[in-house]
């Protein structure tokens, strides 16, 4: 492969290229080379540009070739394309400054620890800190690697993270900022190459989000299933997912001491059960209190030496004498950490398990309609994946609060390229193939909408999800939602039974028939303009609300 040979040129040719360094090691570079201080309990403690505080949507491109052009959903508004023309600028721009560093450093890794589908990643870049992050998120290479579907299919990333673009050059090929210059900035994926780029972006995410979008790509084309979620077990193996955009409680949710955590975020689900993709975790800071995320705070903030710690702590507000304060979001709201799972205490540290039992949905309906809980069958699953629905509270002119519809599909949107059909097909064939059970929990409002009602309490959430975990959901009698086509309890054990169906929590009858009518509405607008001509099951569209 052209791309490859010109890659691996560079490398023969350069005088200090550092392959895979053992960790302790990388840990004293990224030190030793200031791009990182180590805090008063042994972490590192990194800052990015303003511009590399988050994710860049506008930036991550795809590139368009024929032979993967027909499998990318390109009316999503995340799957941006960018010609091969301009990739191959950009990647001959990309080795050139790559050539000329002083230091390079490499790592094999994998994704996927199911070894019969991981995905070998090699990751090229001048930073010891990037090199660090794929240490504490990429898993080691298995000894049976050359098993994997992938074995001789492994995936090239380079890594600029401070080597800006320069924009004069591409002007009319990458977009156009507001103060009228070219964006300096390109997070790209070749899939039909099997190359990476992420070209000026220090954000540890971009790393992590670009990994993840390639084997939601890759996966449902083998017919395994990626899915962005949670996953944990029983003592006896019984495993469950948990699926939620942020503000939904999966964090809380799937962290349960009797249950041994998988993986907190990205997961595949083939014909040998589930495998967690990463080997760490990337937590959300902000406001982190050690009194409620006791297993993140310790994972994050236990004292160790520096060179056996290797945590990351990117852009939260360190005091001169090295102690942190997560409530400072001068610098972003979206302070994080990158960490080995072995770091947290109730892990299985195979992190893979069997089919799951059950499945759950998470919403957090600031409307107050949705029913606490609700039991979904194959085709009202399907629908719910494609939706990935949930409200988020934003201002209006007046200064009002009001609730804003969220539709996240998959409950991922910007990393799930494939047409949307691919994804919940395979939901449904595996939830019927190994009988799971979903269940739709909302965490949002109950008793009226935002304003007026009450948020659930974690205590009622938390007897609904052991209930629905516990099999105690299965047996009892049903009621079905007409509006929004769901299958709602009459009993659950633990929750008194006048808040299981929403209506009867609000005093005015005639507002909460207004209220539910409009959210389907909007329900049936979003799934008309995102699926309308995607090729979706009848039976499916025939569950959605306001249908």
């Amino acid at each position: 492969m052209a791309y490859r040979t010109k890659v691996d040129d560079i490398l023969s040719r350069h005088g200090d290229v550092r392959k895979n360094l053992d960790r302790k090691a990388i840990i004293h570079d990224a030190v030793d080379r200031r791009e990182a201080l180590v805090s008063v309990n042994g972490c590192l403690a990194t800052w990015t540009p303003a511009d590399s505080t988050g994710r860049a949507p506008m930036d991550t491109l795809i590139v368009r070739r024929p032979d993967t052009d027909g499998n990318i959903d390109w009316d999503s508004p995340n799957n941006l394309p960018i010609d091969t023309e301009t990739f191959d600028m950009l990647w001959a721009d990309a080795l050139s400054v790559l050539g000329k560093k002083k230091t390079i450093y490499l790592t094999d890794r994998v994704v996927g620890a199911d070894a019969a589908y991981a995905l070998p990643v090699q990751t090229i870049t001048d930073r010891a800190l990037t090199t660090l992050f794929t240490l504490n998120m990429f898993r080691p290479v298995p000894d049976n690697i050359d098993g994997s579907i992938f074995a001789k299919k492994g995936f090239t990333l380079l890594v600029l993270p401070y080597d800006k673009i320069d924009g004069a050059r591409y002007e009319g090929r990458l977009r156009k900022l507001k103060n009228g210059k070219v964006s300096q900035m390109a997070i790209l994926m070749d899939f039909s190459n099997r190359l990476g780029l992420v070209y000026g972006s220090a954000y540890g995410g971009s790393v992590k989000k670009l990994i993840f979008t390639v084997m939601n790509y890759y996966l449902p084309l083998a017919d395994i299933l990626p899915i962005h979620c949670s996953a944990n077990e029983n003592s006896t193996g019984d495993l469950s997912l948990f699926l939620g955009l942020s503000g939904t409680g999966k964090t809380t949710l799937s962290a349960d001491p009797n249950r041994a955590l998988l993986g907190d975020d990205e997961h595949g689900w083939s014909e040998n059960g589930i495998a967690n993709f990463e080997n760490g975790c990337y937590a959300k800071l902000i406001d982190l209190n050690p009194a409620k995320e006791p297993e993140i705070f310790q994972a994050v903030f236990h004292q160790d030496d520096y060179l056996n710690h290797g945590a990351i702590v990117e852009n939260a507000m360190m005091y001169p004498d090295g102690h942190f304060d997560l409530s400072d979001d001068r610098l972003t709201p979206n302070s994080r950490a990158s960490y080995p799972l072995r770091f947290l205490s109730n892990i299985k540290p195979s992190s893979t398990g069997n089919h799951p039992q059950n499945i759950i949905f998470l919403t957090a309906d600031a409307n107050g309609v949705i029913p606490p809980v609700s039991r979904l069958n194959a085709a009202q699953a399907m629908l719910w994946f494609l939706m990935g629905y949930t409200s988020k509270l934003a201002g209006t002119e007046t200064g009002i609060v009001d609730p804003v519809s969220t539709f996240s599909r998959f409950f991922g949107q910007p990393f799930m390229p494939c047409l949307p059909h691919i994804y919940a097909d395979l939901l449904g064939r595996k939830m019927r193939e190994h009988e799971t059970t979903v269940y739709l929990i909302n965490t949002g409002w109950s008793g009226g909408a935002y304003g007026v009602g009450s948020r659930m309490d974690i205590m009622m959430t938390r007897a609904m999800v052991d209930a629905a975990l516990d099999g105690k959901l299965r047996d009892v009698e049903y009621r079905k939602d007409p509006l929004f086509h769901l299958d709602v309890p009459l009993v659950c054990p633990g929750v008194p039974s006048e808040i299981l169906m929403p209506e009867h929590t609000w005093p005015d009858k005639a507002a909460y028939h207004k209220r539910a009518l409009k959210l389907s509405w909007e329900f049936s607008d979003h799934f008309n303009k995102a699926y309308g001509k995607k090729n979706i099951d009848p039976a499916v569209q025939k569950e959605c609300p306001g249908k």
